[in-house]
């Protein structure tokens, strides 16, 4: 529904399909669920799926690629985000962990809303061009494997090159890096990430559950 809402005409499109029928479309949206059970950790296996290949192909075209949650780990798992060399994996999304106050106060599945602030302009990545820098939105998530680890190297790398699209925040906008404003403990606040060309994104919260 989220799609139709905004104009497209979306195809769902199975696993066992001929992946290269997936050249006929202008982009795509890998959703959320729990792909072969989550097994060994999540987005792993799928990951590894020949339709994937075909996905970093058409990415590499320069097509929109959107990961939602399940989908969000898809992406990790597979380098397509953050997009280095070679689909290089560099980054994670591990179990949740809700700090506060230096103290572990929960780990594991979390289902709630949140707010998401946008950190880098709006031309910066496909999925973001009807926001401003610093506009806040508020999104359900239901996840529990959704906290961002980087390396600090790659993280700062990223920070400058605007791929941190969205960190999570306060009611007020405030960035506080503690439960509930974080709501995984992940690393930056991160929320979202895109790649080096801005033409694929990772999110873990749900936009498309909204009614907006």
């Amino acid at each position: 529904m989220a799609c139709y809402r905004v104009g497209l005409s979306p195809v769902e499109f199975l696993w066992n399909k001929p992946t290269e029928k997936l050249s006929d479309f202008n982009g795509y949206v890998i959703i959320g669920g729990f792909s072969y059970e989550d097994r060994s950790r999540a987005g792993v296996i799928a990951a590894l799926d020949p339709i994937m290949k075909q996905i970093r192909l058409e990415a590499e075209k320069g097509k929109p690629v959107l990961g939602i949650c399940n989908g969000a780990q898809i992406l990790v798992e597979s380098g397509l985000v953050p997009g280095l060399e070679d689909h290089r994996l560099s980054m994670a999304l591990t179990d949740n962990k809700r700090v506060q106050g230096g103290h572990v106060v929960g780990v594991g599945y979390y289902n709630a809303w949140s707010n998401l602030q946008m950190s880098v302009p709006s031309s910066r990545c496909a999925f973001t061009r009807h926001l401003k820098t610093g506009e806040r939105i508020n999104v359900p998530l239901a996840h529990g494997e959704g906290r961002f680890i980087i390396p600090d190297g790659l993280l700062s790398q990223m920070i400058n090159n605007d791929q941190t699209v969205f960190i999570y925040c306060n009611d007020d906008g405030n960035i506080i890096d503690e439960f509930p404003t974080n709501p995984n403990g992940s690393v930056y606040n991160l929320a979202a990430v895109c790649n080096s060309s801005g033409n694929v994104m990772a999110i873990m919260p749900h936009p498309e559950r909204t009614e907006g």
